[in-house]
């Protein structure tokens, strides 16, 4: 018998008792749907984690806590910088410092005045080598020429603004609209940044006067703000010096950078200059290490939920062999006579074998549509609904509660298939073992 006239015999089959291979397939989707559904809700989560990891560092981006030595442990230095910077595939070592971190910042254009935007005293032309990314203006061409945050502007408040914004915040109730801040072109503007120190138990003040060349672009997150103005670190010394006055500077341990980043030439060369510099006692954190871990735990998670997903398949399994059980009692005769005739006992176990596929199969497909519509669905209607539960604090929140990649649907359909082949297949080998004068009789 030609395979081609094994397929018509399984159909022909199939559409004798359709209710009993419905209610056997639509069993079968809902194990399937199920599994799928199930293992998508990891699959959503570690997509979410990836995405806002990936968005909140850059790829290439290599954190520096210090050094471990003989002598002990040891924050950022100038020698550090120098062996960072000698490094394999290193392209750039970026080393921000703080102003002060006893007094407080200030600054002023015209009439407003940002109380909460950060000085960060850095190397300009590394931030550009680690790809610091501009949304207007150019980079600086002198240390009095310096960058602003994308959101700078906003916190620029005249004293009314100021007074309108405290005003909102004591009284929450008030729907008000909170200040815009500085909305003219900024590009060229002087600004006087002002550090205030207290000193001798007295509240002395130090300014210096700069020019914006640039503003950087928006954070990759909605949610992020960027208050920064970027300083060459021409101006370490003179500030540093000023704070060091203070009379609360003996409290706090001085550090020469608060801030070392690594950024290496390409992606695929984070991991072996992570390695290496770990290996040189560096305390180091990357993106790569992170996803890793991260990845280590979701792959467990993920194959709990498939494991929990295939009991319903089992489940549906049960179906498919009564199913084929009662196919095999209902054809005695007919398999008799196949092989009366010289059907080959492999013959008849493919048939049987077949069918149970087909459903097995046919279910997967129709669980997969399903799937793919509740995942749709639920990616939609659970931020709604969140969203009025929480009364808008999830605005600005990007979450993937369901995400269904190939590979989860070839592993559902693997794992359908292959249940419905094994449960196919007692009923299959029963039915080759049938005694021909038995079966002509119509008695098992």
């Amino acid at each position: 018998m030609k395979f081609r006239d094994q397929l018509s015999l399984v159909r022909r089959n199939m559409k004798k008792n359709r209710m009993r291979v419905f209610m056997t397939v639509l069993a079968t989707t809902i194990g399937c749907a199920f599994l799928i559904v199930l293992a998508s809700v990891g699959f959503g989560m570690q997509k979410s984690m990836q995405e806002e990891l990936l968005s909140a560092q850059k790829l290439n981006e290599i954190q520096i806590s210090g050094k471990e030595t003989d002598a002990g442990f040891e924050q950022g230095n100038d020698e550090q910088i120098k062996e960072l910077e000698d490094t394999k595939n290193v392209a750039a070592v970026v080393r921000r410092s703080y102003a002060t971190q006893t007094g407080q910042t200030a600054a002023k254009l015209g009439d407003r005045t940002a109380d909460f935007s950060a000085p960060l005293i850095t190397n300009m032309e590394n931030e550009f080598k680690a790809n610091l990314k501009l949304d207007s203006g150019k980079a600086p061409k002198n240390d009095r020429e310096v960058i602003v945050g994308h959101h700078f502007a906003s916190s620029l408040l005249t004293d009314a603004e100021r007074k309108q914004l405290d005003e909102q915040a004591q009284n929450s109730k008030t729907a008000a609209e909170e200040p815009e801040g500085y909305q003219g072109e900024l590009i060229g503007k002087e600004i006087v940044l002002t550090q205030t120190e207290q000193i001798d138990g007295k509240s002395e003040t130090k300014s210096w006067t700069f020019t914006i060349s640039g503003i950087t672009a928006a954070p990759s997150r909605d949610y992020m703000d960027d208050f920064n103005i970027y300083i060459s670190d021409v101006w370490k010394k003179d500030m540093q010096e000023f704070a060091a006055k203070a009379d609360a500077a003996d409290e706090v341990e001085p550090q020469e950078y608060n801030e070392i980043k690594v950024y290496t030439a390409s992606i695929e060369d984070v991991k072996g200059v992570t390695d290496s510099l770990k290996d040189k006692g560096y305390l180091v954190y990357s993106i790569t290490e992170e996803l890793e871990n991260m990845n280590l735990f979701f792959n467990a998670f993920k194959a709990g939920l498939i494991f929990v997903g295939t009991v319903a398949v089992l489940i549906a399994s049960i179906g498919i062999f009564n199913t084929m059980t009662m196919a095999v009692t209902e054809r005695t005769q007919e398999i008799g006579i196949m092989k009366a005739i010289g059907a080959q006992p492999g013959v008849i176990r493919r048939i049987f074998l077949l069918e149970s596929a087909f459903i097995g199969l046919l279910g997967a497909l129709l669980g997969v549509i399903i799937a793919y519509a509740v995942s749709f669905a639920a990616n939609f209607a659970i931020p709604l609904v969140l969203g009025a539960v929480s009364e808008g604090s999830m605005e600005g929140v990007d979450f993937t509660f369901s995400y269904i990649p190939l590979s989860l649907v070839l592993i559902a359909g693997g794992i359908s298939l292959g249940v419905a082949l094994i449960s196919g297949l007692r009923p299959a080998v029963k039915a080759t073992n049938i005694n021909v004068l038995s079966a002509l009789r119509r008695e098992l």
